[in-house]
């Protein structure tokens, strides 16, 4: 997510439940581009921050902590021979291999917490900061887990004007600056440009206070996951 927007539910959840003591598992975590375009993936903290995937590749990323993370893809970028540039969407800071959460809107975020009480992984999508690619988030091998959510509705194309920038569906705080939008202090609600992206993507959180409990999901920890842009 941006500096400005933060999904407050999922943060709040990891506070809450990291300090309590589970057993250590590791996870991987198999990305892979199934875009007809260059996706150049980010992942922090692990994984060395991001890569560039074609079609058809896969990158795999490694979790042995007990840790918050998440993915999301960037387009239409460009960097030169010591890996700094400019992406279209999604941009980390002009670096190929992103070094903090933030980055610049739109893009669809993947996020997770893993090793957290009772052994259990949790995981999400969220649009909280907009859409720019096609996303899926699951387990790929788990004892009694076979939960798939992902978000791959037109979004772009249906995209509010207002919202509209090149290459993605723009979160309502990026284009208004609003505390209505951002959450930034007191009470913060749904609104009509949240029901826009829960409409289409149902399972994904859609504004920084979103506490939907169906768009938060659990495996046992140590499970495998993918991500998948353009499943």
């Amino acid at each position: 997510m941006s500096n400005r927007i933060i999904n407050s539910f999922f943060i709040f959840f990891y506070v809450m439940t990291s300090h309590l003591f589970s057993t250590q598992a590791s996870s991987t975590i198999d990305i892979h581009n199934n875009c007809p375009f260059t996706v150049w993936a980010a992942a922090v903290p692990h994984g060395r921050g991001g890569r560039q995937l074609e079609y058809g590749e896969t990158w795999i990323i490694e979790v042995n902590t007990t840790k918050n993370g998440r993915i999301w893809g960037r387009t239409n970028c460009n960097f030169n021979t010591l890996d700094k540039g400019q992406c279209q969407t999604g941009d980390c800071n002009g670096l190929l291999e992103c070094q903090t959460f933030s980055s610049t809107p739109p893009n669809t975020l993947a996020e997770y917490a893993l090793n957290q009480n009772n052994n259990k992984d949790f995981f999400s999508i969220t649009l909280v900061d907009g859409f720019n690619i096609p996303m899926e988030f699951s387990p790929v091998s788990a004892d009694g887990c076979s939960v798939r959510i992902s978000c791959t509705a037109d979004i772009i194309g249906q995209c509010p004007n207002e919202l509209r920038t090149p290459g993605g569906c723009n979160n309502p705080c990026t284009v208004f600056k609003t505390n209505e939008y951002c959450c930034t202090s007191g009470n913060c609600g749904a609104t009509n440009y949240s029901y826009f992206f829960k409409r289409r993507c149902s399972t994904s959180f859609s504004y920084p206070r979103d506490h939907d409990l169906s768009s938060l999901f659990t495996c046992p920890s140590g499970t495998t996951y993918r991500v998948v842009f353009c499943p």
